[in-house]
């Protein structure tokens, strides 16, 4: 990408970055992994963008997020993203909300919620807990039916079902 996008409205912005980070789950999907995606932006700018390898890595702690979080701080030379703002496909686990929060990411916008894992108020409301010092703004939802489709049709395949 050569320069920030600009959008009309919110919603737009989190649209079309929500698309991006589909793209990245799509590509896991074809390597064997979980299809979870991410994308880090700043000021209308890429800083990150990743997808799930735990399969690939043999490393449980190779989510999406933690990528992409890891690559971030290392390009600008901090842990603290505090105006950046993450797009991932599925509502972020434990592990996960547990670095937004560390890193201090400003917003969290996730597609697919999480009833089994989720941490942005599916099982529990890590990200959004009033006894960290730490809250991002955190909108769920964005492309839900396209991001849980992809895990859907993923995990029917993995398990033989037609359809």
């Amino acid at each position: 990408m050569s320069g920030p996008v600009t959008f009309a409205t919110r919603a737009d912005e989190d649209a079309w970055w929500m698309a991006q980070a589909i793209t990245e789950a799509t590509r896991a999907a074809k390597a064997g992994e979980v299809p979870v995606g991410a994308v880090l932006v700043h000021n209308g700018a890429v800083m990150a963008r990743g997808a799930n390898a735990m399969v690939s890595s043999k490393d449980q702690t190779q989510h999406a997020e933690m990528r992409v979080l890891r690559a971030a701080a290392y390009a600008v030379g901090d842990t603290r993203l505090t105006s950046a703002t993450l797009y991932v496909t599925l509502e972020p686990c434990a592990m996960c909300a547990g670095a937004i929060v560390l890193a201090r990411v400003g917003r969290v916008v996730f597609g697919a919620w999480d009833d089994k894992a989720g941490m942005a108020g599916s099982v529990h409301d890590l990200l959004r807990n009033p006894r960290l010092n730490h809250r991002p703004e955190v909108q769920g939802g964005v492309l839900e039916e396209e991001c849980a489709a992809l895990l859907s049709g993923f995990f029917k395949a993995r398990r033989g079902v037609a359809g």
